[in-house]
């Protein structure tokens, strides 16, 4: 199933201890049971010490509410005793994650504050009336990142949004894939989470992806992302900061440079490092 470099190989499917990993859709890869990377001549003191090291993980797993799977994958990071080995296991998970349709790489499923450019996006799972599970899929042009999408995609996908909602991120410290990461894709891993996090909550309130979208503005949501543009530093910025401080209900942005006439601003940004916007915002901050 993957190089003989990993940690990982290729046995059947054992059956998932809940109805969690039971939903989990067939194109999301089972996780495989770890081999062994120790000497096979091993002590018994040396296996009891395993052993009892195992009972810790475990605990460790159920105190952050991982899933069933997220769990499994945990533990088996965890004890990939190579830092080298656990980022291979992440590029391989990445050649393993499906494809998704076009219609996913939309704005409304990009997951902010990435490196990379990532999608992620939920769905009822075929059994989701009588379980109410999800099911996602997820990309990105980033191969590292896109191992640890499909490490989110297999580990949540099939679990109702109560248990997903219960993930503690602390988990990628528990399974030591944060020693591979760097500030910001760790910081991109925690977006993830969240995101997909929020997405199965839309779908357990009964709310499609559009739907979510304008309830954000019609009904008060706190606005806590927007999609950057390419070329508009400045007006990233400004919006990132307006988000950050006055946590707005709604706001537009519009760079209206080109209407001030005789100002360097009607040249453009790149060219006169000046810009003229047109603000709208609605905030707590300024009372409703």
């Amino acid at each position: 199933l993957v190089p003989a470099a990993s940690a990982f190989v290729a046995h059947p499917a054992a059956p998932a201890p809940s109805t969690c990993a039971a939903a989990r859709s067939q194109a999301v890869p089972s996780c495989p049971p770890l081999r062994s990377t120790a000497a096979d001549e091993t002590s018994a003191t040396e296996t009891t010490d395993d052993d009892s090291d195992d009972n810790k993980e475990d605990n460790n797993s159920d105190a952050l509410g991982l899933t069933p799977e997220l769990r499994k994958i945990t533990d088996a990071f965890a004890s990939i005793p190579d830092e080298k080995m656990r980022y291979k296991q992440l590029l391989y998970m990445a050649q393993q994650l499906p494809p998704v349709e076009p219609s996913v790489a939309v704005p409304e499923n990009k997951v902010p504050g990435c490196l990379s450019t990532v999608y992620v996006f939920a769905s009822p799972s075929p059994t989701y009336s009588d379980d109410g599970t999800v099911t996602f899929v997820g990309d990105s042009d980033g191969l590292l990142t896109k191992g640890l999408v499909a490490l989110l995609v297999r580990g949540l996908s099939g679990c109702t949004p109560e248990q997903i909602a219960t993930v503690d991120a602390e988990f990628i410290n528990a399974a030591k894939i944060s020693q591979s990461l760097t500030p910001g894709r760790n910081n991109g891993f925690l977006n993830m989470l969240a995101v997909m996090k929020r997405k199965a909550a839309e779908l357990a309130d009964g709310v499609g992806e559009e739907a979510a979208a304008e309830a954000s503005d019609s009904d008060g949501d706190i606005i806590t992302t927007f999609d950057q543009r390419d070329g508009k530093p400045m007006y990233n910025e400004i919006m990132s900061k307006l988000i950050a401080i006055l946590k707005p209900t709604s706001i537009t942005l519009t760079d209206n440079s080109d209407q001030h006439a005789g100002h360097a601003g009607s040249k453009g940004w790149e060219e006169s490092g000046e810009s003229h916007f047109a603000l709208e915002i609605v905030s707590e901050a300024f009372g409703g």
